[in-house]
């Protein structure tokens, strides 16, 4: 087998066109390695700089000898896949199952080490099927014999992103903003680019290594909108909700936009702090500052979870 000095270095990003993903693989195009994408999504707007640059293959669970295949040169596996809630017969359990799978292509591959993406306070035992999922994911790596690291953002943010996008969009557009609760519950927002940095920083450690990629402030939900409104110059009357009625209110726009804009588990998880960190922050990038600097573009559009994961 060639030495490390002779092999060329090939990292591997499952998803590298989409969101997390796409950080990731600029982050590591930045430094002169060369890069290879698992997916089914080969075109993504705002993606094309990648689409010239990285190799493509596809993310197919039930062509196993492929993937490994796929897999053959790589160092480092930089593991984004997940699903946000179950639709069209993929759940979490299926989701599960096919990370053990992508974890069986990378030792039959011959990779190295595999830095997985997860969420902060995952728990094997907890109601939140979504949290449960992951924390089954982060088995499933430790399990898999190869040399892992386990990156547990909090609520990250970009231009791609879905919930910060929709909040402004419906700041925007609505007469009114239904806030589940009254919205003291706290969030700590990640910029991006700091979950690629410190995935590049964890795929570096010599050892085994699970650490939070949380952003430098800690604020509460309302105040989160209350930065989000000032970047789009508009605050609606604010309605405070219970919140299965909240629930039900983006129930009816996901409807109105053939889409399923917020789920009860994760109204639950950002009501009991799930996406905060008990750890010191190792994100720079604070998120009102990148509200400002994108004021012109947040919220413009409606951003869709099934038109960008399952529909053509």
């Amino acid at each position: 087998m060639a030495t490390d000095s002779t092999q060329p270095r090939i990292d591997i990003v499952t998803g590298a066109f989409s969101y997390t993903g796409r950080y990731i693989a600029r982050a590591l195009l930045a430094q002169g390695r060369r890069v290879r994408t698992l997916t089914n999504h080969s075109s993504r707007p705002g993606a094309e700089d990648l689409q010239a640059e990285v190799e493509v293959e596809p993310l197919q669970f039930e062509d196993k000898p492929r993937l490994a295949v796929a897999m053959r040169g790589a160092k480092t596996l930089y593991n984004t896949y997940w699903i946000r809630y179950p639709h069209s017969g993929l759940d979490f359990d299926r989701a599960v199952a096919n990370t053990r799978v992508l974890m069986e292509a990378a030792v039959r591959g011959g990779v190295h080490k595999v830095v997985h993406i997860s969420v902060s306070n995952p728990a094997l035992d907890s109601p939140l099927a979504y949290y449960a999922g992951k924390a089954q994911t982060e088995e499933v790596v430790k399990e898999s014999g190869l040399a892992w690291a386990i990156v547990r953002p909090t609520l990250v943010f970009a231009p791609e992103d879905i919930l910060i996008n929709n909040i402004a969009w419906l700041l925007r557009t609505m007469p009114v903003f239904g806030m589940p609760g009254l919205g003291h519950y706290r969030v700590q927002p990640v910029a991006a680019e700091d979950v690629a940095d410190i995935s590049m920083w964890a795929a570096a450690q010599p050892e085994n290594v699970i650490v939070d990629a949380a952003g430098p402030e800690i604020v509460t939900f309302a105040e989160m909108v209350d930065q989000i409104s000032i970047a789009v110059h508009r605050r609606p009357p604010f309605v405070y909700l219970p919140p299965a009625l909240a629930i039900l209110g983006s129930t009816v726009i996901g409807l109105a936009m053939r889409d399923r804009m917020l789920t009860f588990q994760e109204l639950q998880g950002l009501m009991t702090e799930l996406l905060v960190s008990a750890e010191p922050p190792r994100g720079s990038r604070r998120l009102d500052d990148w509200l400002l600097a994108h004021a012109d573009t947040v919220g413009r559009r409606y951003a869709s979870e099934l038109d960008r994961h399952f529909r053509k």
